[in-house]
């Protein structure tokens, strides 16, 4: 490998190019480098979602999806093709490894929702996943943008002026966590140890707190 692989991410060939060895946030967000990746198209459940077995019983899914994808890509070298950015300052982007687009294997496999609300580019492999009843739809499961709406609506009836976001000071520096964070009831908010609110991704980043690696 080349020493531009080995440094992180870097350009790759052609407009909006990023490359290099993947590191896993979540079942839908790696970084290259220094940049942080959502993949474009796709939604997967949140770390703390399960999802209904097709005869009985739940399955972590939204373990399980991160876990997948940290199996396919995590300290391999991935090209990806950006397209833009998201409300958060996340580069929006496809990625492969090899030939093999990981956001269209992540929603074949059941491991994903394809995010029709901003892009229809995944909804044959949703379709295909569905029929083959694998994944998310081998039985009941919560789309992630509910389950995170649903989250939200009920942690800021219990946070200041609605700001629901929780800025954790840990051994690890300033770590912000969402109300659908499997940490986030657990995380007690005192300000005499740096606790803080924040009422959006945008005002922590901007505090200096970084989101947290349920990976």
């Amino acid at each position: 490998m080349g020493a531009s692989w080995i440094a992180g991410a870097r350009s790759a060939s052609g407009p909006g190019g990023l490359a290099g060895f993947a590191k896993i946030v979540d079942g839908d967000t790696i970084v290259l480098g220094h940049t942080r990746i959502r993949l474009e198209g796709i939604d997967a459940p949140e770390a703390g979602q399960t999802c209904k077995r097709r005869l009985v019983g739940s399955w972590a899914c939204g373990t399980e999806a991160t876990g997948a994808l940290a199996r396919l890509i995590e300290g391999k070298p991935v090209r990806c093709q950006a397209r833009g950015h998201d409300k958060y300052g996340r580069t929006l982007a496809v990625c492969f490894l090899g030939t093999e687009d990981v956001n269209a294997w992540m929603v074949r496999h059941g491991l994903a929702w394809a995010f029709v609300k901003y892009s229809t580019s995944y909804v044959k492999e949703e379709a295909q996943a569905r029929a083959q009843r694998i994944g998310v739809w081998q039985g009941e499961a919560t789309p992630p943008w509910e389950y995170r709406e649903h989250r939200w609506v009920n942690a800021e009836q219990h946070a200041p002026q609605g700001c629901a976001i929780k800025g954790n000071v840990t051994a690890h520096g300033k770590i912000y966590h969402m109300p659908w964070s499997p940490w986030y009831a657990h995380i007690k908010m005192d300000p005499e140890r740096g606790r803080r609110w924040f009422c959006t991704e945008a005002e922590a980043v901007a505090a200096g707190w970084r989101p947290v690696n349920l990976h």
